[in-house]
């Protein structure tokens, strides 16, 4: 069977963010809350650290799904920013689809919750009108683990590529002596990505005191 290997381009992409509402976030029982919340925080920021164009999108706010979350505000006070009254899947909403051909990018990063409802149907809709699709794990939430598997598992049929917030943000940068590279990249993983955040420091501190040879820039 052959296959293509399709990366992530910079510059060929729009990052999405779906229905990170305050409401809606107690619905995610996948994860921790602090995880999630990290996470999606981690969604919002990738697209500062690579210069991504960005759309937010929100459903019927006045209502207990609520307000988008306000870390994820904060960093994109600029962005368009859809409010639906109505549209579950995002595609359905006329200002939402002109937000996203306008950005002229054929590749999409997407976000959501719930993982099952308003990223899948989304990304369905996306692969449905040609775009490349790539939904981060990390930052969509859902009822348990199962349904995630099970919505994971739907999109991976209709070539949606379903990866974690780490490979996304690896695959942006390609390569540490890239600009976004290892200057930009490590503080976001120390931020976001503890594991790798601390493997780096125990690293920093031993270049520092001579035990091993240099390698990436210092935190």
């Amino acid at each position: 069977m052959s296959f293509k290997y399709e990366r992530i381009d910079k510059n060929n992409v729009v990052l999405l963010v779906i229905d990170h509402q305050e409401g809606l976030f107690q619905l995610a029982r996948d994860s921790t809350p602090t995880d999630f919340k990290t996470n999606i925080v981690a969604h919002a920021e990738l697209a500062k650290v690579f210069n991504l164009p960005t759309i937010l999108t929100s459903s019927s706010e006045t209502g207990p799904n609520g307000s988008l979350t306000a870390e994820v505000l904060a960093l994109h006070p600029n962005a368009p920013f859809i409010k639906r009254n109505g549209e579950v899947n995002a595609w359905d909403n006329p200002d939402f689809q002109a937000a996203v051909k306008a950005t002229g990018k054929s590749q999409v990063i997407i976000g959501g919750i719930t993982t099952d409802v308003c990223t899948t149907f989304l990304a369905l809709s996306l692969r449905d009108a040609g775009y490349s699709v790539f939904a981060n794990s990390d930052a969509s939430g859902t009822f348990d683990v199962k349904t995630a598997s099970d919505a994971n598992d739907r999109m991976r049929a209709a070539g949606v590529q379903v990866l974690s917030l780490f490979a996304i943000a690896s695959e942006l940068m390609r390569d540490w002596r890239n600009t976004p590279g290892a200057p930009q990249l490590m503080p976001y993983f120390d931020k976001y990505v503890p594991e790798y955040g601390m493997l780096a420091r125990a690293h920093d501190a031993a270049m520092k005191k001579g035990a091993v040879p240099s390698g990436l820039p210092s935190m």
